[in-house]
């Protein structure tokens, strides 16, 4: 696989965390989700979100490397 193609698809993978996570939001404020519901959808949220914010370090860390001067 190219470097290209893995770059698209860490950023569909990372758009798709971030919108699983805001579907999950959604059902926290429903008013009808109980404490127990809540607290596993609310773990299930955060993962998605320490994921997606792990895919956002790796791709700042490749765009820092690539803006170094090369020697």
């Amino acid at each position: 696989m190219s470097e290209n193609s893995e770059s698209i698809n860490e950023i569909v993978s990372f758009e798709k965390k971030v919108e699983e996570a805001q579907k999950l939001l959604e059902q926290l404020v429903d008013p009808k989700i109980t404490l127990s519901q809540s607290v596993s959808v609310y773990k299930e949220g955060m993962e998605k979100l320490q994921s997606a914010q792990k895919l956002l370090d790796e791709a700042k860390l490749q765009f820092e490397e690539l803006s170094q001067p090369q020697r």
